[in-house]
């Protein structure tokens, strides 16, 4: 997708999800080693023993793969100003992982805002650093002080996790995650995909399905940004509305030619002020 306006408008915030898979073949070395299952059986095998002792069947982070990472670009003014896919077309994981810390670099080290990205977006994205050699000294910063550096958990111009803000830090459960924060606002949440779906998705090879759900997953985490700045009394609830509706035109305008914008509208809900 195109930039919304002058590309070298200033990025104040990067707002982004990753979609992430299981790496079989460290499944198969690590959990079942020496015995030669392929990486589709140690997934498998990898899973049914998690639902046993878990009653889930999510394989950790330091086990996966990012497979699609979309980044929303924010200005000053809190405006959309570009929405993307990295790699979208070879969905290459080191690929993934260097053009998202080069363009935080080239946009200047802005914010990062995720939804519950401290708890697996950045660890994943860290852990894939330190596979590939890939180096990210100013996300480090280890000569700064630790409260000014950008990874630490309490810095939250370097990170914004929304469910960091929305629980006071662990304090409190957020029963319902992404998708009931974005319906409280009349956003789509969950559609069609949800995130187990994923690895089915890629191993049958539908890539562009599970770019679509993460660019779905970034707009809501947008929308619920822009409310989290009202409630904190940075933004009026009326310059909130204004901005949803002209991202909503920009939106539009682009729905012709992506269908998955198309869906994430056709299932835009209704926010009503109680004050209106």
């Amino acid at each position: 997708m195109t930039a919304r306006s002058n590309p070298g408008r200033n990025v104040a915030a990067i707002v982004f999800d990753i979609e992430s898979v299981a790496d079989g073949d460290l499944v198969s070395r690590l959990q079942y080693p020496g015995e030669g299952l392929s990486a589709a059986d140690a997934i498998a095998r990898y899973k049914a023993e998690l639902v046993e002792s878990t009653g889930r069947d999510f394989i950790p982070y330091t086990y996966q793969l990012p497979v699609s990472l979309v980044v929303a670009t924010v200005g000053p003014d809190y405006r959309l100003l570009n929405l993307a896919a990295l790699d979208e077309e070879q969905s290459r994981p080191h690929e993934i992982v260097r053009l998202f810390w080069e363009g935080w670099e080239r946009y200047g080290q802005p914010k990062l805002v995720t939804f519950n990205g401290r708890g697996f977006d950045l660890p994943l994205l860290e852990l894939a650093c330190f596979r590939y050699g890939v180096s990210i000294p100013e996300w480090f910063a280890e000569d700064r002080r630790n409260f000014d550096q950008p990874r630490y958990r309490y810095n939250t111009a370097g990170h914004f996790d929304l469910h960091d803000w929305l629980t006071n830090s662990g304090a409190s459960r957020f029963n319902g995650g992404l998708s009931l924060a974005a319906s409280l606002i009349g956003k789509p949440g969950k559609q069609e995909v949800a995130g187990h779906m994923v690895q089915d998705l890629w191993d049958t090879g539908r890539r562009q399905e599970i770019h679509d759900y993460c660019r779905a997953d970034v707009l809501d985490t947008y929308f619920i940004y822009l409310r989290s700045r009202v409630v904190a009394g940075v933004l009026s609830l009326t310059e909130e509305q204004t901005i949803i509706d002209e991202t909503r035109a920009w939106l539009e305008a682009r729905a012709d030619s992506s269908p998955a914008l198309r869906r994430y509208l056709d299932a835009w809900g209704h926010w009503q002020s109680p004050w209106a």
